[in-house]
């Protein structure tokens, strides 16, 4: 079972990995400043030496969120598992939306679910002691509710400053700057998101009695965990990519610098800490900043309205897919084997759905339904000037002899 949840964990690390890609990647993308492909490369390296950077948020899941109980009999692999299914069915449903909700809060409300239907079954009512209120309330609801708030007051000064201090034909020089804020985006989420997968298979390790209780990632998880996030991030995430680097606002250069700016100083202050924020709310907010920012920009309410609603729903919708499951689970074998079998088939046709609307790097930069898009001038062709007409040259006739005139005089 331990093994099942350390394989099922790696797969929602996959998920993460493409899920969030566009946090980093979205706006150098869409202002040209980096191709597709090596975007998503660029991005992929620093997501797995980022994983290697910092362990405290993988203790706050492991060590915080959830009271395992007296040697971890209550919230055992069985419910590790649960959770884990309902956080990789929301990822790969928004994702097949364009929706860039977190995945962050998707495992979240996995565990919290899987644990709240564990300890209620076992108690025989509703139980909820098994949730640490205090971190869940500092550690993740807070952090989630001022974290897209700060990066955004944050872009939305680095954007008024940034338009304030420079011309219009100096502001292409941002395109350079973003290749290095992306970059730290990048090493920031890997530093951020990677560290919730490690703490959940350490949490199954010590709900089996495999690692000791209040200890960190083994170095193994750890370098599991990093590939993972990185293999996931190569493969991209294209339609949450358009919907954050077009969908929301039109983005300049000098706007995708301030955003990743925000985003970078955002995340690592909150990694130091420990807490374990959205990668995508605070992207996502950074972008709404830079919109506000540029005069004459303008935001597209709708769309950020449909994302937030999706950070409001993350939590609660992924908490009851995994509280089905922990019920199921709670049948034995069969109820395990039960809910792998509808998780894969699941899985299998959100796949097959998404291939009837591909959406992959060479559609990026196709127009949002509904945005008028004035087509290019076309170049006119000079008319080519008429050749001139050939001078042809009078054949010289040959001077006549003077030798009979000498001839005849004679």
């Amino acid at each position: 079972m331990v093994a099942l949840v350390i394989v099922l964990a790696l797969l929602f690390d996959f998920t993460n990995g493409f899920h969030d890609t566009a946090n980093a990647m979205a706006t150098p993308i869409a202002t040209g400043a980096l191709k597709p492909r090596t975007a998503v490369l660029l991005a992929a390296i620093l997501n797995f030496v980022g994983a290697f950077l910092s362990t405290e948020v993988a203790k706050t899941i492991s060590g915080g969120l959830i009271n395992e109980g007296e040697a971890g009999v209550v919230f055992g692999p069985e419910l590790i598992f649960a959770g884990l299914v309902g956080a990789i069915l929301w990822n790969l449903f928004t994702w097949l939306l364009g929706l860039p909700s977190s995945s962050s809060h998707a495992l979240f409300g996995g565990l919290i679910g899987a644990a709240i239907v564990g300890a209620s079954l076992n108690a025989g009512s509703l139980d909820f002691a098994i949730i640490n209120g205090g971190v869940f309330l500092t550690k993740i609801l807070i952090p989630a509710a001022l974290a897209p708030l700060t990066a955004g007051l944050v872009a939305f000064i680095a954007t008024k400053i940034a338009f304030a201090i420079t011309r219009k034909r100096e502001r292409d020089g941002f395109k350079r700057g973003q290749i290095f804020t992306s970059s730290l985006v990048s090493l920031a989420h890997g530093t951020n998101d990677a560290q919730k997968t490690m703490g959940v298979i350490t949490l199954a390790l010590i709900a089996a009695n495999m690692q000791d209780a209040g200890t960190g990632p083994a170095f193994w998880v750890i370098a599991a965990c990093a590939l993972a996030i990185a293999a996931g991030t190569y493969s991209g995430g294209w339609r949450i990519i358009k919907t954050l680097g077009k969908g929301i606002t039109d983005v300049e250069p000098a706007q995708g610098f301030a955003a990743e700016a925000a985003t970078t100083a955002t995340i690592l202050a909150s990694s130091t800490v420990g807490f374990a924020l959205s990668t995508t709310q605070v992207a996502s907010g950074s972008v709404i900043g830079t919109g506000l920012g540029r005069k004459g920009a303008s935001v597209r309410w709708r769309t950020a309205g449909r994302i937030a609603a999706g950070w409001v729903v993350t939590i609660p919708a992924a908490a009851i897919v995994s509280g089905v499951a922990a019920f199921a689970v709670s049948a034995g074998f069969w109820g395990v084997v039960g809910v792998a079998v509808a998780a894969a088939a699941a899985i299998l046709g959100i796949f097959l759905y998404s291939r009837r609307n591909k959406v992959d790097h060479r559609h990026f930069h196709q127009p949002e339904p509904g945005v008028f898009v004035a087509p290019k001038p076309r170049r006119v062709k000079k008319p080519k000037r008429a050749p001139k007409p050939l001078q042809v040259k009078a054949k010289q006739q040959p001077k006549k002899s003077s030798k009979k005139k000498k001839r005849s005089k004679k």
